[in-house]
């Protein structure tokens, strides 16, 4: 038995081929094997290690497995092995307290220039002056902190728990059979055909194909497809077919639930992984000798049966492979996926080149860096390398390639079981597979990977041993084992703030009414604890916009904030607008509802920005560089009642600014139809000569022709320019629409409304609908049939509202006399008007309460005059209860 420090393991001697047993393992061994398996079990089922209750018994079973590992080494005469792959590991977790050490502002300028700079602009003037660490996200670093040292922990376990044959085989199954069981899962859910986790627990924004508690397809694919390749090598191991049975049986199933999770990097790597266990199994055929029989000949019938499986599974999942397929069915494509995000990730990685940005603070800081807008949120570049380069800067390199030497020297020991070699390539296609997935980074992967290479870094158990780094398992190491247990639940403790957490409470303590003040303390607080978080900043900078111009300008301070950390966070932008505007600001304020525009906000321009705009100015500063959105403003413009004036000048500066682009002539189309409003005939014309030459060919160009010859009184050649048109284009929905405005124009209501019969099949959208509705009604209001008009106006009102929609529902209303019900209807249209174009349909509301008055009082004046009325009305209306108590009494 070796001494403490670096020594000679202790071995025992065993057969080449198949090793036996060393002597009975200790029960604390046991103990210890028990924690582990529970490890492996629990990370999958709690969410595939997303949980985030699951940090406190991840630490507590591995302390417990670490200790209970030691204590039977100790009673068995055994020293404890600490491999090299334990040193990336332990300097890891080293490296992660180190960025939690506050600094002083000196030394956090050399070490990250970046978390210095945070400090001084954003917190520093926020009163925020205390000394502040590496790490951007200091609650994320704590539980990474506690997660490595679990892993430690787990890993060391491992490592001692694996000298017997027996525990050691029996740790790998469980990691076997978890995937099996995942996969069973899977399938009952579809049987079953249930989309929920066992029909509770609905998935909010993961739409897994295999219901698991695995949210990730990528994450479930990588776990199975490291049990299935573990299952095939023990099944290899085993020297009977019944005894290969189980394992190859559970490595099938656990293969086909990678098939059927239609990842298509995990299938991918799946594959990988059976060609690398196969080449290292020829390797060891041909070192040991070319009379050795292969290990496969005696599971022939197993792996047929898992090949079998797999081609099932293929052939069941085949209409979603494919599909899956054809989204990456080019290089073009798949350089436009994850592979087109690395140069972004490397430039925020060579912004922290010494230490990183703290391990686990992407998330929070990496909107910094990002440099094209993106909807959804980045939680991991999904690449290791990466991820190891962004959040431990170049130590934490160094220490990944630490770790691939430890795997090579693990690859290069000699006698190397079955088992091992399945172990090495299920991990090495795992790991490869992070190239473009983020799995190892939860527990439930990292921790089945850890005890597959903890199994195979054992002590070996032959008689010659390369020396190893070993320690007596004296009082001092187990005191060492509790003492990492220790400081892994004490870094819980602050680990326990959340980035989402402390996100939800602002928002919530913002959408209740809570005064700004209050919202501004606790925004503080949250603020100091995620220092690089923008949603904070700005959750706190919206409601003091919201205070109008008595709170714009600390809201602008806080969203510059928000801006300097996200610079493509459109709601920033939007609120940094409203106070600026608030300020008097215009042009600045409109510049920024165009950057929010750009950042990706689709709606902020003709939502938010255009009703406030009331300048060529302004809206010269909201346009952007695209003419495609100058045309949506020139018709949101055209389309507002009052605004034709500014349209007319936003039309000529538009013209002028993108002359010679593709959307010229859809510009100057827009030009014709607003003269053609202004009754301006003769620029009409001209601006129309100029769509012809521009675009001869277009439909638009003859749906223009047609309505400027229809202005001109020209009706007849304009229906015959429309007609001979829909009959090269037809089911054209747009000129089918100005094909039936000009029957219904010219009289001709029953080939209008025939028109509209035929275009029925081709709507494609709300708007499209609602519009054909509107027409329909406009054939029955000259057809007399009021009441059914109206009912396609409220529901072509209820599917696009608009100002418009709703006065011609008030239109027919008042046909109806239905003053009261008119009034309600020209009071919601008026509030889809600027408040300055509101005069007309405030007289025209009051001349419908004026009405409603009369015909109330006209009719009070006829049921007093006449008592058979007032009967009769009693009678048509039925008794209420009023009715019922003054019968009663």
């Amino acid at each position: 038995m070796a001494g403490e420090g670096r020594g000679c393991c202790d071995t025992h001697p065993a057969n080449p081929r198949m090793p036996r047993a060393s002597r009975s393992a200790s029960r604390f061994t046991l103990f210890a094997e028990a924690a582990l398996a529970a490890l492996v079990v629990v990370c999958p089922l709690a969410l595939g290690g997303a949980a985030g209750w699951l940090l406190g018994p991840l630490v507590l079973l591995s302390g417990a497995a670490a200790v209970l590992a030691a204590i039977g080494a100790k009673r068995q005469g055994q020293s404890l092995r600490v491999p090299l792959l334990a040193v990336p590991l332990a300097l890891g977790a080293g490296l992660c307290a180190v960025q939690l050490v506050p600094l002083p502002d000196g030394v956090l300028r050399l070490l990250s220039p970046e978390a210095a700079a945070l400090r001084e602009f954003a917190l520093v003037p926020l009163g925020l002056e205390r000394a502040r660490p590496v790490s951007l996200d200091p609650s994320a670093t704590w539980r990474e902190l506690a997660k490595h040292l679990a892993y430690l922990l787990a890993f060391l376990a491992t490592v001692q728990v694996s000298r017997s044959r027996g525990s050691r085989e029996r740790l790998l199954a469980a990691v076997v059979f978890t995937g099996a069981g995942l996969t069973v899962v899977g399938l009952g859910h579809a049987l079953l055909g249930v989309k929920s986790l066992f029909g509770l627990m609905h998935w909010m924004h993961a739409r897994p194909t295999l219901v698991t508690p695995f949210g990730n397809p990528n994450h479930l694919a990588g776990f199975l497809a490291l049990a299935s390749t573990l299952g095939v090598g023990l099944a290899l191991t085993r020297g009977h077919q019944s005894r290969a049975l189980p394992y190859a049986l559970a490595a099938g199933v656990s293969g086909l639930g990678v098939v059927l999770s239609l990842s298509r990097g995990g299938i991918a790597f799946f594959a990988f992984g059976q060609a690398l266990l196969a080449l290292f199994l020829l390797r060891n055929r041909r070192a040991s000798g070319e009379g050795a029989p292969p290990v496969w000949a005696r599971s022939a019938a197993a792996l047929l049966g898992l090949l079998g499986v797999l081609m099932v599974g293929a052939y069941t999942a085949a209409d979603g492979l494919w599909a899956e397929a054809r989204t990456a069915d080019s290089v073009e494509k798949l350089r436009q996926s994850k592979v087109a995000l690395w140069p972004m990730l490397a430039d925020a990685a060579r912004a922290f080149p010494v230490l990183g940005m703290g391990r686990g603070a992407f998330e929070a800081a990496f909107p910094r860096y990002q440099s094209e807008p993106n909807p959804n949120t980045f939680t991991h570049p999904e690449n290791a390398v990466l991820q190891v380069a962004a959040e431990l800067g170049a130590l934490g390199l160094v220490l990944l390639a630490v770790a691939v030497w430890g795997f090579l020297r693990l690859l290069r020991r000699e006698g190397l079981e079955t088992v091992d070699l399945a172990a090495l390539a299920g991990v090495a296609a795992l790991a490869l597979h992070d190239l473009f997935d983020f799995s190892l980074e939860l527990p439930a992967c990292a921790v089945a990977a850890l005890v597959a290479l903890g199994a195979v870094a054992r002590p070996r158990e032959r008689a010659v041993e390369e020396k190893a780094w070993c320690a007596r398992p004296s009082g001092a190491v187990l005191g060492t084992g509790l003492a990492l247990t220790a400081v892994a639940l004490v870094a819980l403790v602050p680990g326990r703030h959340r980035l989402g957490d402390a996100e939800a409470e602002l928002a919530r303590l913002v959408t209740s009414g809570a005064s700004a003040r209050e919202v501004h303390a606790r925004g503080l607080a949250l603020v100091d604890r995620h220092p690089s978080d923008y949603l904070l900043y700005r959750l706190v900078a919206s409601a003091h916009a919201a205070r109008g111009r008595e709170g714009a300008g600390e809201a602008l301070a806080l969203v510059n904030r928000a801006l300097y950390l996200a610079p493509l966070d459109a709601s920033s932008h939007r609120v940094a607008a409203r106070a600026l505007l608030a300020l008097g600001r215009s042009a600045q304020g409109f510049l920024e509802y165009r950057l929010a525009h750009e950042a990706g906000d689709a709606t902020v321009l003709l939502g938010e920005a255009l009703p406030q705009a009331e300048t060529l100015a302004s809206l010269t500063v909201l346009t952007p560089r695209s003419p495609a959105t100058a045309v949506r403003l020139l018709d949101a413009l055209a389309n507002t009642p009052g605004r034709l004036a500014l349209a007319l000048d936003y039309s000529g500066w538009a013209r002028e600014h993108f002359a010679g682009q593709p959307e010229a002539a859809a510009l100057w189309a827009r030009e014709a139809r607003l003269r053609i409003l202004r009754g301006d005939l003769e620029t009409a014309e001209a601006a129309r000569a100029q769509v012809e030459r521009l675009a001869p060919d277009a439909l638009d160009t003859h749906l223009l022709r047609a309505e400027v010859l229809r202005a001109q009184g020209k009706r007849e050649e304009a229906l015959r320019v429309l007609e001979q048109m829909l009959a090269r284009f037809p089911g054209n929905v747009a000129l089918s629409f100005q094909l039936a405005a000009q029957q219904l124009d010219a009289g001709l209501t029953r080939r209008a409304k025939d028109t509209l019969q035929a275009l029925a099949p081709f709507i494609t959208d709300y708007a499209q609908r609602a519009r054909l509705l509107a027409m329909e009604a406009a054939c029955l209001e000259r057809e007399g049939l009021l009441s059914h008009a109206l009912e396609r106006r409220q529901t072509a009102a209820r599917l696009v509202p608009g100002a418009d929609a709703f006065f011609a529902v008030a239109r027919t209303q008042e046909a109806l006399r239905r003053y009261d019900a008119a009034a309600r209807s020209v009071h919601e249209g008026m509030r889809h008007l600027p408040a300055g174009a509101r005069a007309e349909a405030r007289a025209w509301v009051a001349r419908l309460e004026g009405a409603e008055r009369e015909r109330v009082d006209s009719r009070r004046k006829t049921l007093s005059e006449d008592p058979r009325e007032a009967e009769l009305e009693y009678l048509l209306r039925g008794p209420d209860v009023d009715g019922e108590a003054r019968d009663a009494h």
